[in-house]
């Protein structure tokens, strides 16, 4: 991949891409927080400013990006509030100066309250909604959120690349390789589980709550990281605090969810699974974009000696923590 994938993606260049789908930027231009690609809001001529999505290179295929922007446009139809991208001249994804782009609406709102157990439940309808859609097809193209592509694969990739300090790699290494005998123990005891298209990435910055009469609630934007994978893998990012604390939100999310989506109560031996799959993905993400100019400056606490002593603190913490009981409801 690339090291500077966006080395010409100049202000220019920007503008130049959306005068080619038709509009007319009237030169105002915003940066908007993204790492994995680039997003720019820019205003528009005589029409309502866009945010502009630049695509990472090398990340997707055209048929993954495709798949993506039509599971949203599908979600969008059955008044969902996702926010689809754009269609001009007859497409969503355009390519120029070589870079991949979509452009998307621009939608005002605020972080959700996820303390509250009004919200959660709201939360939990309309991601029952997704997952009732999800489950209508696979993606074909999009891979999976399983123990090889966020577990196996990233481990062996930061060992190929040596990003682990000498002196820490026993210990990581014999802690990463005891957090995926974990992982596997918790996906044996939840059985044979339904994989469906998902939002992936459900956390509270993907989500945009709106108190307008038009469109009071949330809105769920950046299915950038939308794969196959188990329904818990969308809700288990909205919990937080004590095991209680957490089994008293997931009964408020679940009693919004259960309206339109059965939930198997078996895929609660995922959480922990599914969060440590997550932290080893999170390292792997930073190192392979390490090259990138803006990761540097936007993690600078990255490959110190200290963050590989956390992250072999952390994972101890998940190895125990996946031998507890399932959280449960309450």
């Amino acid at each position: 991949m690339t090291p500077t994938p966006f080395a010409n993606l100049t202000p220019d260049l920007i503008l130049d891409a959306i005068e080619s789908v038709g509009l007319t930027p009237d030169g105002r231009m915003l940066a908007l927080n993204s790492y994995e690609n680039r997003v720019y809001q820019v205003g528009i001529d005589d029409a309502p400013t866009v945010v502009a999505k630049f695509y990472r290179p090398e990340r997707w295929t055209d048929d993954a990006i495709g798949e993506e922007h039509a599971f949203v446009a599908e979600l969008a139809e059955r008044e969902i509030p996702v926010v689809p991208p754009l269609r001009l001249r007859g497409a969503t994804l355009h390519s120029h100066g070589g870079l991949r782009f979509a452009l998307f609406p621009r939608i005002g709102g605020r972080a959700p309250e996820l303390s509250d157990p009004a919200t959660l439940e709201w939360m939990g309808r309309f991601i029952g909604r997704i997952h009732a859609v999800g489950a209508l097809a696979p993606y074909r193209a999009r891979p999976s959120l399983d123990i090889t592509n966020f577990g196996e694969e990233p481990r062996d990739w930061l060992l190929a690349h040596d990003f682990i300090p000498d002196d820490l790699l026993p210990a990581w290494r014999s802690t990463i390789d005891q957090a995926l005998d974990g992982v596997r123990r918790c996906f044996d005891r939840a059985g044979e589980v339904a994989r469906i298209r998902l939002h992936g990435d459900c956390h509270a910055g993907n989500v945009l709550w709106s108190e307008t009469r038009d469109s009071a609630g949330p809105q769920f934007v950046d299915f950038d990281d939308s794969r196959m994978g188990p329904a818990v893998q969308d809700l288990w990012m909205l919990l937080s605090g004590s095991r209680e604390e957490m089994g008293r939100q997931l009964a408020d999310v679940l009693a919004g969810y259960e309206d339109f989506h059965d939930f198997a109560p078996r895929e609660l031996h995922l959480v922990e699974a599914l969060r440590t799959l997550r932290l080893i993905h999170y390292s792997a993400w930073i190192a392979r974009r390490w090259d990138d100019p803006a990761f540097p400056a936007a993690f600078p606490w990255f490959n110190t000696q200290r963050y590989w002593q956390d992250r072999v603190l952390e994972l101890r913490e998940q190895v125990a923590l996946m031998d507890e009981p399932p959280l449960w409801s309450s």
